[in-house]
């Protein structure tokens, strides 16, 4: 199992050319959508929507969004199976954590009489928003989390993936505005599999810095 994880972190990459006749399969679509909603976040806030583009309709709107900038990115959202938009919620309340609470007393995790108790981590939200009501810094780092444990996921699975900055989160908010309902997009994820002959980065090795640079051990 050791070896295992090593060789998923050691042979993922990010693809820079998909198949487009290549889809992911059902089964393990439904194995990522398990891991995004199994991922850790401080607090178990959970403050994230998972927007799947899977229809041609879908990828067309997110196609239209690179109007703007970030062109070089656009031709990855037909070639790929699917596009997942990772959304935070900026403005994360205590109404939004009661969900989390009551669903921990749902799971038998919190007894309903420590209910009131259970509201004592959000006063960790409370110290990472601001006096309008803005923790988007915080709430988007939680979104990191989860694209990191859908990355590893896919590595798993033996399906690319292409984490993506580069987008333009202006335009997806607008053209995605129904979906968002008022969380934000600034990251999304491509998946699919690599182009046999035209992904150059497939090819290449991979380069990390050695771990004594990265790694202390006190």
């Amino acid at each position: 199992m050791r070896e295992q994880v090593v060789s998923d972190l050691a042979t993922r990459y990010t693809t820079k050319k998909y198949d487009p006749s290549k889809k992911v399969s059902a089964e393990d679509l439904e194995v990522l959508y398990e891991s995004l909603r199994l991922s850790p976040s401080s607090i178990n806030s959970q403050p994230w929507k998972f927007i799947v583009l899977e229809s041609d309709a879908a990828k067309q709107r997110m196609h239209d969004s690179f109007a703007n900038k970030h062109q070089f990115n656009q031709h990855l959202i037909f070639d790929s199976s699917h596009v997942i938009l990772f959304a935070h919620n900026p403005a994360y309340t205590r109404d939004d954590y009661a969900k989390v609470v009551d669903k921990g007393i749902q799971d038998n995790r919190t007894a309903l009489e420590n209910r009131e108790k259970a509201f004592a981590g959000f006063h960790f939200a409370e110290s990472n928003t601001d006096q309008q009501g803005n923790n988007a810094a915080w709430t988007k780092a939680q979104v990191y989390i989860a694209l990191g444990n859908a990355m590893h996921t896919l590595a798993r699975l033996k399906v690319d993936s292409t984490p993506m900055e580069g987008i333009d989160h202006d335009l997806v908010g607008e053209i995605f505005a129904e979906e968002l309902g008022g969380f934000e997009c600034h990251v999304a994820l491509v998946i699919g599999y690599h182009h046999e002959s035209e992904d150059y980065n497939f090819s290449l090795p991979k380069t990390r810095l050695a771990l004594s640079d990265v790694l202390t051990v006190l």
